[in-house]
C-alpha cells in the first residue's frame, strides 16, 4: 500500500507509503489521497494529520519519471488533478494538520500548504525546487504560498528554488511549530488543543481566516460579520456561553 489512513482516537491519519520513492507523489498516489480525504471528511474524525513514512521525507515532490514525456494538454489535466485533490483540504469539515518529517519539496510542498496547519520536525527541509527543472509549481505552490509567507519571500523562495529548514520556516511562519520527537504524536498533541471544540464553529473561523488572504478588508468584515452571525445561532454557540456563566467546562456537540 502506497498510502494508509488510519484512525488515532478522534485523529484521521494519512501517511505517505512510499518510502523507497522518498514518498514521491504520482498519479495513483494523488488518487488515493483524494479517495482518502472523502472518506475522512465523511467521517466523525476531529482532525486529519499527514505523514510520511520513514524518517527521511514528508513527500519529495512529484515522481519525474512519471512526468517525463507528457504532452501540453497531459501535464495541464495532471496539475490541474493535483489542485483539484489538494483543494478538498480548503472545504474539508474537520482541520487538516502536515507533520513535516524530513523533505517537503515540490508537490509534497504543495500538499503541506494545502492544510490548515504546518507542522515540522528539526530535520525538515521545505521547498519548491521546479525552477532548477525548468518548470514551476503545479499544485498551488505560486497561489498558496505568498498567502501563508508574503509575495516577497515566496518570490524568493520560487524563483531560486531554495529550501529552508525547520527554524528559518518557523521564523517566517510558514510552520507553526517545530516538533520535538514522534511528528504524528506532535501532530496529535497540538490538535488537541482545538479538537475538543465545535467542528462547525472551528471550520468558520478557519474560512473567514482563509478569505482574509484575497478580499479587501471591508468586504473580508461583512464575512466576519455574517460568519459571526451564523455561529450566533448554533447549539454550541448557547453551550459555551452557558458553560461560562456556570463556570465549568463546555460540551460541544459539532451543532
Amino acid at each position: 500500500m502506497e498510502m494508509q489512513l488510519e484512525r488515532r482516537d478522534e485523529m484521521a491519519v494519512i501517511t505517505l507509503n512510499r518510502p523507497h520513492a522518498l514518498n514521491a507523489l504520482n498519479s495513483a498516489l494523488i488518487r488515493d489521497i483524494g479517495a482518502a480525504i472523502d472518506e475522512v471528511a465523511a467521517s466523525d474524525a476531529r482532525t486529519l494529520i499527514f505523514t510520511g513514512a520513514g524518517e527521511k521525507a514528508f513527500c519529495a515532490g512529484a515522481d519525474i519519471k512519471e512526468l517525463l514525456g507528457r504532452s501540453m494538454m497531459d501535464s495541464k489535466r495532471g496539475a490541474e488533478f493535483g489542485q483539484r485533490t489538494f483543494a478538498k483540504l480548503d472545504t474539508l469539515p474537520m482541520p487538516s494538520i502536515a507533520a513535516i518529517n524530513g523533505y517537503a519539496f515540490g508537490g509534497g510542498m504543495e500538499l503541506a500548504l494545502a492544510c490548515t496547519f504546518r507542522l515540522a520536525t528539526a530535520n525538515a527541509k521545505m521547498g519548491l525546487p521546479e525552477i532548477k527543472l525548468g518548470a514551476i509549481p503545479g499544485y498551488g505552490g505560486t497561489q498558496r504560498l505568498p498567502r501563508v509567507i508574503g509575495e516577497a519571500r515566496a518570490l524568493e523562495m520560487i524563483m531560486t528554488g531554495r529550501a529552508v529548514g525547520a527554524e528559518e520556516a518557523e521564523r517566517i511562519g510558514l510552520v507553526s511549530r517545530i516538533l520535538d520527537g514522534d511528528a504524528v504524536e506532535g501532530a496529535i498533541a497540538f490538535a488537541r488543543d482545538f479538537t475538543g471544540y465545535s467542528l462547525p464553529v472551528l471550520q468558520m473561523a478557519r474560512e473567514a481566516v482563509m478569505r482574509a488572504g484575497d478580499t479587501p478588508v471591508d468586504a473580508g468584515l461583512k464575512i466576519e460579520a455574517d460568519l459571526n452571525t451564523l455561529a450566533f445561532q448554533t447549539e454550541d454557540m448557547i453551550e459555551g456561553m452557558t458553560a461560562f456563566v456556570e463556570k465549568r467546562e463546555a460540551k460541544f456537540k459539532d451543532g
